[in-house]
């Protein structure tokens, strides 16, 4: 997986500085309710909006795996519960073992 994050890292880095160095053109911002402008780079403004889109991305995959981690969560417990129980059935059947009782009887 390391190679891969590098690779994907690599091929990032050599498309994106390029892209920054040739789009320094500043561009005019305006957000209709406020009064003002904002000027910046317009490799500024299109990678902000990728990484904005990509934390709305994960946010959303995050809240639509909600339900799938609390099921997990729930079965974990159960199995939790599920091998402490046996392991409580298996310590009383060694102890009726040694005492030279017949497994299943109390």
């Amino acid at each position: 997986m390391k190679v891969v994050y590098w690779a994907v890292t690599l091929v990032a880095v050599v498309v994106l500085i390029p892209f920054a160095v040739s789009n320094r053109t500043p561009v005019s911002l305006g957000f209709w309710p406020l009064p003002f402008l904002v000027a910046l780079p317009l490799y500024l403004l299109v990678l902000s909006l990728l990484l904005l889109g990509f934390g709305i991305g994960a946010t959303a995959a995050w809240l639509a795996g909600g339900r799938t981690r609390r099921e997990l969560r729930r079965r974990r417990r159960r199995v939790e519960a599920l091998e402490r129980e046996l392991a409580a059935a298996r310590a009383q059947s060694e102890d009726q073992a040694r005492k030279g009782l017949p497994v299943g009887s109390l």
